[in-house]
């Protein structure tokens, strides 16, 4: 059935953080102002298109009404199973794309394209953790090994895992033509300008490994991170390592926060060129969450946008496996006969 007659708004929202995009849409339910139009079952399909094109396929999670017949359906994306299960799992010698194909078949969530990811975690132990948790530290494991970095999302209503790559939008946002308004701000509190890793047997024959820009040093003050490699990584793993993890905290976070006429591509996950003189909002940003709005006969769009592509990320701890003890029993002469 389709409700675009007696739709007001519409509200598609995602973040790159987030495992599920929602879908809002606010409806006038009635003809007469005494019975509805139509019903709308909790759990029920609900999508939505633009030009022909499918934008969101979800469930409806949420439902309100009120006497005068306004409604409001709450809807999210086939992804939000994967934070309503919970579960204990030990995963030995598979890549995460394995990991996150078990889960899909196990759980019962439809399973779309699935990249490959190459490195193989030797043991993975998480316990009392949503499948989204679970997912995101094997992830997370696999790109601080070097296995590159891949995300997770919804369409068609099966779940797909990609390899990152820069995706960009096809519009440019400035000032003069289709930007309605911005807001610009920069942070070093989270920058680590200095990085120091430890691996190896920490106690007899440490392997460590110290990577820092004097320049941001000089500029913003010592700030280190301290982190424990591998017990079987090797001393160019190790500094490999502690370079890759400075080029990744060394930064100065660039949060921007613009609203424009909306274009369908431009959502969490995409890069996007935007121009804004006043601001000093100029160049390509990486989308991390957007608020698409459709009301009144104008798509408008709400983008906060980073200068890195933030992606989440679970940190893991291996968790101390307990162990049975054996007991012995003694054989008495009344056991024997």
């Amino acid at each position: 059935m389709y409700i675009e007659e007696i739709t007001q708004s519409v509200e598609w929202s995602g973040d790159v953080k987030q495992a599920y995009r929602t879908l809002q849409v606010t409806l006038t339910n009635t003809l007469d102002g005494v019975k509805p139009i139509a019903e709308f079952q909790l759990g029920k399909d609900l999508r939505l298109f633009s030009d022909g094109i499918e934008l969101f396929r979800g469930f409806i999670f949420r439902r309100q009404t009120d006497q005068s017949g306004s409604m409001t359906l709450v809807a999210y994306d086939e992804n939000v199973y994967l934070t309503k299960n919970e579960d204990t799992k030990k995963f030995m010698k598979m890549a995460a794309s394995q990991i996150i194909r078990k889960l899909c078949v196990e759980f019962g969530i439809a399973i779309g394209t699935i990249a490959e990811t190459p490195y193989v975690i030797p043991k993975l132990i998480l316990r009392d953790m949503t499948l989204w948790d679970m997912m995101t530290t094997a992830l997370t494991v696999t790109r601080k090994h070097g296995g590159g970095r891949y995300f997770i999302y919804a369409a068609d209503g099966k779940l797909h895992l990609a390899k990152r790559t820069d995706r960009k939008a096809a519009y440019i946002i400035e000032s003069a033509t289709n930007l309605l308004e911005a807001s610009y701000s920069q942070s070093i509190e989270d920058m680590r300008n200095q990085v120091r890793i430890v691996g190896g047997d920490e106690e007899k024959k440490p392997i460590i490994a110290v990577a820092s820009d004097q320049a941001s040093i000089e500029g913003y003050g010592l700030m280190q991170h301290f982190e424990t490699g591998d017990s079987d990584a090797t001393q160019a793993e190790i500094t490999k390592l502690a370079a890759d993890r400075l080029a990744e905290l060394n930064v100065i976070d660039d949060e921007a926060v613009v609203t424009a006429e909306g274009y369908d591509d431009t959502y969490a996950g995409v890069s996007v060129y935007v121009h804004d003189e006043m601001t000093q909002i100029v160049g390509s940003y990486y989308v991390s969450s957007d608020v698409h709005t459709w009301a009144a006969g104008m798509h408008k769009m709400v983008l906060t946008l980073s200068a890195t592509d933030d992606l989440p990320e679970l940190e893991y701890t291996p968790p101390a496996e307990t162990t049975k003890k054996k007991t012995k029993t003694k054989k008495t002469e009344e056991d024997a006969e």
